[in-house]
């Protein structure tokens, strides 16, 4: 393909919440321009591109998929993609592939959290979006708005998602769950006058642009601003321009001056004049569905509109009984899905040409390098620099690099790969597994996008991990290998068609990459490439489950079913426990029911035995009132209580005071994690990770940026908390602030952890003595994620602690300090056991501060080795600090953090009361109740526990006979109020609770204990607590049997005698 096909290529994906007719639109869409693979009237019926009997059975889509369309001399390639949360990984897959992306609303339910998260996604993979409010039928059908009340209704709904588009636009990183509880409170009652929400020049969505569509995608009509521009302009005499700025707005039609006029034009004219999108678009649609559906609608009207519009329609059609159908076969010629959507996409979607260079700081940032005197170096840099320009610029010609993204592999049975080659030869599938060996019924096959150059059947290509550096040479060879293209098809839904070649702008899948790549990667002609940056997925796998086989002889028939499932599904997770267990791990209950029925009929073909879920919790303490923790950092622990630990061998003292950080600080920490990972590896910095973890624009510095957003993290808490506290004690609060920055020793756990190792204050003291006279020094340790983050600049000379007497022999003095360097790293490793593994059922710590005083006393022993001792005492130091840590987390009022979903939660009025019912027993705390405009439904936003959530869906299904829908996406940590060791102790709760047989449970202490027996440890609990004197149960009494039954027994009884 040529520059000239290029111009004519669009690559785009539907994305929409789950439900709302993302399917349904790409089923008409197919039937039209196609190639004939669906018959027009099997359209929206059939879900096409849902091919997996999971999909058909569920009525939902559960994996991203592509056809290719042929429409006016354009080809688009079309990525339909799930609206599901637990299938959100597949959104992330079809929007990298894609430029453009239609946005679906539904007129009805209005915008929803997955609408969020789906805008969110398109403007993080900078794609141009395009809005499509489907379900206009509906407004008329079911709600019978008037064309007045339907329009402000359209109105608001563009308003509100423009105003989300805004908010990422302005950099307002606000989460989807805080943006869905604010509400659309700025949208005011319903009451406001449809002119004061007129679209801004700057909002993304304006109708009269011709990016917003109004469609019915089951009746397959729908149309745009710009078609009844043109079909007007003739009959009022107002050019095209003229219309497609009037039809949208506050603008009216004055049929005395045959003049577009404002409100105050409209004076003397009309009493209640109503905007031209009502009065020419709106009012004609509702006259048509009133004549058809109505009992006491105009007949007359449909014969006028087909005779006034020359439409052609089948008599047969016009004579059906069903007016439903009538109504369909006018509608779809009147305004034809497919030519609106279709037309819109081609007007308002760039092509690759135009789209890269939008894309490529997106795509693959600019990376800022040192000037190298090596030739070599620099002639790599070059051509890495090359290859970019190549990929901006969409080169398709045969001469520039050839460089593909690989967003996903996904399964194919070997069955459905076609049989005939691009020539009309043979080809022969064998069933040559490419994972793990051996036979095998799947293909795997590459779902990528060529971005330049050209890619050919048999072609190597070099397979670059998003780890992989090209100035590394052969030092990164694990980050690439080498491969070759087997077989390109042109995917066409469940069907493909083999091609010999492919240019840049399309999207292909590609053979004989399973072997090389597990989830995604970079395929380029050259080694002196850069990665693509990684994806960004709106949450990460947090449902877990142990599985094995039923028979234990299955045990590697499943090993390799799991190989295969963790290559097939671009989220899953597959690990080993430290029991031994086969943990997998999935997005939400449905995702994990589609991998366990994909192991047992597809991959594993075994019967699996699958654990109940293995719910993550975290440990933290009970904090104090606003920024009270910053008092650890005015005092020393010599002052304070602390826990104090020595060392076996008593040379090595470790005081630890723990204290709880701000939650803003804690969810920076935890989001950023991978990227600080990189910093303090000294790693290249690229964007990955989850959607929320998106800190600044890609061409500012990610350091920076990450600094800002910690120091902002803790001024916004600071300002908060400065209406309760005066000046001075700001200013104090501020100071410390800046020094707990500067103090960062380490995080934890696996080193980018939300919990920070302190280093020793200056105010603590150099010097301690034991008992029997010994000095110990203190060790000062290193502010090394501080300096690494730019809190403190870096010292050449950080020595591990200062000697400040002179009698002490100097070969002493170094053998010291050589110990005390050493023992840096056992005090980290001691600190990352503790975090990653807390003292009430061994999860990772939350949230947690520990400030460190080591010391170190001179080994006075003549007989042992120094290094035998240096060996030893580095594991002692890590064992003390691990016990100190625990310890004083023991101590400081622990508590278990457990994880939050956001429930949003539609039913109808009528079954509020047990939708309520279910949520009290679920432990949920709801937060808004709202009923939705025009309608019988009640919108219900809400905090499910985790471990509460399992089931949730099948209950409320149950409870309100499938009236009521939910979904649950994972939200936030929450910390249970609740002492896990309550007993009752002061005078106020014994004489409340007495010995403890009437406190109530404690949840705290259910959790803790289920987590404690699961990872087999010790949980001190009796069988029988608070035991009374057991009573005989009574006999039962002869009244109470039938009459009959005691003559049939004393009858039995005499023939026995």
């Amino acid at each position: 393909m040529t520059d000239s096909g290029a111009r004519k290529n669009r690559n785009m994906c539907i994305l929409a919440h789950v439900d709302h007719g993302k399917t349904t639109l790409a089923d008409h869409l197919i039937a039209a321009y196609g190639g004939g693979v669906l018959h027009p009237k099997l359209a929206g019926n059939v879900r096409y591109m849902d091919y997996l009997d999971e999909e058909q059975r569920r009525a939902i889509t559960m994996k991203s998929s592509s056809i290719s369309l042929l429409f006016r001399d354009h080809s688009i390639n079309l990525i339909d993609s799930p609206g599901h949360m637990d299938f959100c990984s597949e959104v992330s897959t079809a929007a990298r592939l894609s430029d453009g992306a239609l946005v679906l609303v539904d007129a009805v339910e209005g915008v929803h959290i997955q609408t969020h998260a789906v805008l969110r996604q398109s403007w993080i993979e900078k794609l141009t979006p395009c809005l499509v409010l489907n379900k206009i039928d509906r407004l008329i059908t079911e709600l019978r708005l008037t064309p007045m009340e339907a329009y402000t209704r359209l109105q608001r709904i563009i308003h509100e998602v423009n105003r989300i588009v805004s908010a990422y636009k302005s950099e307002k990183y606000l989460s989807d769950v805080d943006s869905l509880l604010a509400g659309a409170v700025e949208d005011g009652d319903g009451e406001h006058d449809h002119e004061l929400i007129d679209d801004d020049e700057e909002d993304t969505f304006q109708p009269q642009k011709g990016n917003v569509a109004f469609v019915c995608a089951l009746d397959g009509w729908g149309f745009t601003i710009e078609q009844f521009a043109e079909f007007y302009a003739s009959k009022l005499g107002a050019s095209i321009a003229a219309l497609r700025k009037g039809l949208w707005g506050s603008r009216y039609f004055n049929t005395k001056k045959m003049m577009i006029v404002g409100k105050k034009g409209m004076e003397g004219v009309s009493r209640d004049p109503q905007p031209m999108f009502v009065q020419f678009v709106l009012k004609p649609l509702w006259q048509v569905y009133q004549a058809a559906m109505d009992e006491h609608g105009d007949k007359a009207m449909l014969p006028k509109v087909i005779k006034t519009l020359n439409l052609s329609i089948p008599p047969r059609e016009l004579l059906n009984k069903d007016a439903k159908s009538v109504l369909k076969a006018v509608m779809r010629r009147w305004l034809p899905l497919s030519d609106s959507v279709l037309s819109m996409v081609i007007k308002c979607m760039p092509d690759p040409i135009s789209a890269q260079p939008l894309r490529i700081s997106r795509l693959l940032p600019k990376r800022e390098l040192a000037i190298y005197d090596d030739e070599q170096i620099s002639d790599v840099i070059a051509e890495a620099e090359q290859v970019r320009q190549s990929v901006e610029a969409c080169n398709s010609s045969a001469e520039a690099p050839c460089v593909v993204f690989v967003s996903k592999m996904f399964a194919v049975p070997t069955k459905m790969l076609p049989h005939k080659g691009p020539n009309g030869e043979n080809l022969k599938n064998h069933l040559i597994s490419e994972v793990g060996g051996g036979e095998s019924e799947e293909c795997f096959l590459a779902f990528a996008r060529i971005f330049s150059g050209e890619l050919l059947c048999g072609q190597r290509v070099f397979v670059l991990s998003a780890l992989y550096d090209p100035m590394k040479g052969d030092g990164s060879q694990k980050h690439l290998q080498e491969a070759v293209v087997q077989r390109l098809y042109l995917m066409m839904g469940q069907n493909l068609k083999s091609v010999c070649s492919s240019t840049a702008g399309n999207i292909v899948a590609i053979q004989g990459l399973g072997q090389y790549i597990l989830k995604s990667a970079t395929l380029s002609s050259t080694r002196n490439c850069w990665p693509f940056s990684s994806m960004m997925f709106q949450v990460a796998p947090t449902l877990r489950v142990a599985i094995e086989p039923s028979d234990p002889a299955n045990m590697g028939a499943l090993m390799r079913g799991l190989r295969l499932l963790n290559h097939a599904d671009p989220f899953v997770e597959v690990t080993v426990s430290s029991r031994g267990e086969q943990v997998l791990a999935a997005a939400g209950e449905v995702h994990l029911e589609r991998c366990i029925k994909d192991l047992k009929e597809r991959f594993a073909k075994v019967s699996l035995e699958v654990s109940p879920p293995l719910v993550l919790f975290k440990e933290s303490i009970e904090g104090g009132e606003g920024f009270s923790f910053l008092d650890t950092l005015n005092a020393s622990p010599c002052s304070m209580n602390y826990i104090e630990k020595v060392t076996a061998n008593g040379r090595c003292v470790l005081r630890v005071q723990v204290t709880r950080l701000p939650s803003a600080l804690t969810k920076v920490l935890e989001e950023s994690g991978e990227l600080i990972g990189d910093i303090i590896e000294g790693r290249p910095l690229k964007k990955h990770g989850t959607l929320s973890s998106c800190v600044s624009d890609d061409d500012t510095d990610p350091i920076a940026a990450l600094r800002k957003r910690i120091i902002d993290s803790l001024d916004n808490e600071l300002e908060f908390a400065s209406k309760k506290m005066d000046n001075d004690r700001f200013e104090k609060y501020k100071h410390l602030c800046s020094r707990l920055l500067q103090m960062i020793w380490s995080l934890g756990p696996r080193q980018v952890g939300p919990n920070v190792l302190l280093v020793p204050d200056s105010k603590s003291s150099k010097i301690i003595h034991s008992s029997s006279g010994e000095s110990g020094f203190l060790i000062h340790g290193s502010c090394h994620v501080s300096q690494k983050l730019g809190f403190s600049a870096t010292s050449n000379s950080n020595p591990s602690f200062n000697f400040t007497y002179e009698d002490e022999p100097s070969d002493r003095i170094k053998s010291l300090y050589r110990e005390a360097e050493g023992l840096n790293n056992s005090i980290v490793a001691g600190f990352q056991l503790a975090t990653s593994a807390g003292p009430l059922c061994d999860e990772s710590m939350w949230g947690l501060a520990f400030l460190v005083e080591p010391y170190i006393f001179p080994d006075n022993s003549e007989t042992n080795n120094h290094l035998d001792q240096y060996g030893i005492l580095s594991g002692q130091v890590m064992t003390a600090m691990k016990d100190a840590c625990r310890a004083a987390v023991l101590q400081s009022k622990p508590r278990l953090v457990e994880a939050m979903y956001f429930c949003e939660l539609n039913t109808p009025g009528d079954f509020l009361k047990k939708t309520y019912a279910v949520l009290s027993r679920r432990r949920a705390r709801v937060m808004k109740e709202e009923m939705q405009e025009g309608s019988s439904l009640f919108t219900i936003h809400a905090y499910v526990p985790v471990a509460e959530s399992f089931g949730f869906a099948d209950e409320l299904r149950k409870s309100t006979g499938g009236a009521a829908v939910a979904l649950l996406v994972l939200s936030h940590w929450e910390m249970l109020p609740e002492d896990p060791f309550f007993t009752p102790k002061t005078e106020e709760e014994i004489e409340e609770y007495g010995d403890g047989s009437s406190v109530l449970p404690n949840m705290a202490m259910k959790l803790m204990n289920s987590v404690r027996r699961r990872k087999g440890l010790h949980v001190d609990e009796k069988v029988v607590q608070h035991a009374a004197k057991q009573r005989t149960l009574a006999r039962k009494n002869e009244v109470d049997r039938l009459p009959g039954e005691r003559k049939e027994e004393q009858e039995e009884k005499k023939e026995r005698k």
